[in-house]
């Protein structure tokens, strides 16, 4: 089946309008080296995917049908798809857009029936939508199709043609709804204005509204046409009924996989407080205290061995750094050459993806900085806290293994990248950077504000000669699906603070930093202090990273 998976030349359509500048689109994206031969498995990387009666094979062939110039994201409008090259025996099951201000990248499922009636053709199509009275730059006229499905069948996708005939019955399949699962909005892909109208036209990319570790909702990697916020939608997502995860990589695959992703985190140059392995942390005096007996606080084994398991952050037990003070620097200072990364992998969409999440640990979280207007403001002790638990997220498509998109951790939430958004070096490996003093991941160097109007707190990466080969030293901590394939370590089973919670004067940090400030940016600061985040006011250390939201749900 190697022939689902790679990109054709877009067929091109009568191009109406003249354009000054090519789009985005108009490149194709391809990772920068040739995916490598995966080692011996079950499922994973052979090209097709049982979803229970229903084989799906991910189709990246993709040719033009329509496309307009204005509108969507940046104003560069969007382009619609039809998948090609499909396999014998497997059936279209929607159409492919996304935003022209990107290089052309992504995918539809296509599905073969395994078990006769997983599959039937439409009854009719409804036209959701016409191009034809817009004055905007556009390739011709397009036309968006709602097929019309069998009593007891689904549409997962539309169809969108140049012409205003209805398509054939035989270009596109509907789906048993047994077979179907619920599917939400995610991502704006086009409207005929430059921002998204919600009462207006617009078309979205879908999403399986219950998602995560253990949910099988599978995304088709069509779209949706909507005419305002108050229309259901009309399409679903995919089910992968048998629950079935033969299609997970091995051990031996996840370390190949790694290999050849693994991200490189830049640190700002002037960072001062780097990562650690766990290990490292505790063997250079970790204390573990415990409520009640604050004053006999006990050294933390290497392996974390001696921490309390299970139960829940109740406040009995927290980590702290060393009493010595030169012992303490040192320690939140950390070892970039002792880091090692620690990996938790997961069935997501169904098993049809796998996502590699990528731990990072610092000992010490910095003081953080201000921006108001002008003026750059150093925060005082508001920012800092010991322990600090980053992320990285790669998602990995298990029909073939392809690098797909990354997932950047930023303090509470963070952002999804396309790998063709991405930087990378060393072949396909992605480029991350870490933010000064807090350590928040970012796919590009820079500033960026956390607040609006020019005032917030300031998250500065660059790039340096301090980087994070997330390769060199990692290990799986977790993999569910894998059942006892390997031991947890204690240290990720300790569900309590890694760092204490030290009650300082906030209002006290804050007049010192208005004292430097002009009167009339007093109040613009006022009301920056008012909406800082919650992990940003006061210093208490994190759990770990099986307390965070993403451990068994999906990331954002």
């Amino acid at each position: 089946m190697g022939n689902c998976l790679s990109f054709t030349p877009s067929a091109s359509p009568n191009v109406v309008s003249k354009k000054t500048k090519p789009s985005p689109i108009e490149t194709s994206f391809k990772l920068p080296s040739p995916l490598p031969t995966w080692p011996p498995g079950e499922g994973f990387g052979h090209g097709t995917i049982d979803l229970g009666g229903l084989r799906v094979c991910q189709i990246s062939s993709l040719n033009k049908v329509w496309a307009t110039q204005e509108g969507g994201p940046d104003d560069l409008g969007a382009s619609f798809f039809d998948p090609s090259q499909i396999p014998q025996g497997f059936f279209m099951l929607g159409s492919y857009s996304q935003p022209n201000n990107r290089s052309l990248y992504g995918w539809v499922l296509a599905g073969k029936d395994e078990v006769g009636g997983a599959l039937k053709t439409p009854l009719d199509y409804t036209l959701v939508w016409s191009s034809k009275s817009l004055k905007i730059k556009q390739d011709g006229i397009g036309y968006i199709w709602l097929p019309t499905a069998p009593d007891g069948y689904t549409a997962v996708g539309v169809v969108v043609t140049n012409s205003p005939e209805k398509p054939s019955l035989e270009k596109i399949r509907c789906v048993r709804s047994d077979l179907t699962d619920q599917c939400e909005v995610d991502t704006w892909i086009w409207g005929p204005g430059k921002q998204s109208d919600p009462n207006g036209f617009n078309t979205f990319t879908l999403r399986p509204s219950n998602r995560g570790r253990q949910a099988m909702g599978v995304c088709v990697g069509t779209f949706v046409a909507q005419n305002g916020n108050a229309t259901p939608i009309s399409v679903a997502c995919l089910k992968n009924v048998s629950s079935n995860l033969s299609f997970m990589p091995n051990l031996n695959q996840i370390q190949a996989i790694f290999q050849a992703y693994s991200p490189r985190i830049y640190f700002h140059p002037d960072e001062e407080f780097f990562s650690s392995s766990v290990s490292w942390y505790f063997n250079n005096g970790t204390l573990l205290y415990k409520k009640g007996e604050e004053s006999n606080p006990v050294p933390v084994a290497a392996t974390g061995s001696n921490l309390p398991q299970g139960g829940s952050n109740d406040g009995a037990y927290w980590l702290d750094l060393p009493v010595d003070e030169k012992a303490k620097e040192r320690i939140k200072k950390g070892d970039l050459q002792e880091t090692e990364v620690y990996l938790h992998i997961k069935p997501m969409l169904g098993a049809t993806f796998t996502d590699i999440v990528v731990w990072v640990f610092c000992p010490f979280n910095g003081p953080a900085k201000a921006k108001v207007e002008l003026i750059n403001v150093p925060l005082g002790r508001i920012g800092e806290h010991v322990g600090d638990w980053e992320h990285l997220t790669l998602r990995v498509s298990n029909f073939n293994g392809e690098l797909w998109s990354v997932f950047f951790s930023q303090h509470s939430g963070g952002s999804w990248f396309n790998a063709s958004e991405l930087e990378f070096e060393n072949g396909n490996k992605a480029v991350g950077y870490a933010s000064w003093h807090g350590h928040a991941m970012y796919s590009r160097p820079g500033l960026v504000l956390q607040g609006s109007n020019g005032i917030g707190i300031r998250n500065d990466t660059a790039k340096s000669k301090m980087v994070l080969d997330t390769g060199a030293r990692f290990s799986v901590v977790a993999a569910e699906y894998l059942g006892k394939a390997f031991i947890e370590p204690p240290w990720l089973n300790y569900m309590r603070e890694w760092g204490p919670k030290i009650i300082y004067d906030i209002a006290e940090e804050i007049k010192k930093v208005e004292k430097i400030l002009p009167g009339k940016l007093k109040s613009s600061f006022q009301k920056l202090v008012n909406n800082l985040p919650n992990e940003i006011l006061g210093e208490e250390g994190p759990t770990g990273p099986k307390l965070k939201r993403n451990w068994n749900g999906d990331e954002g």
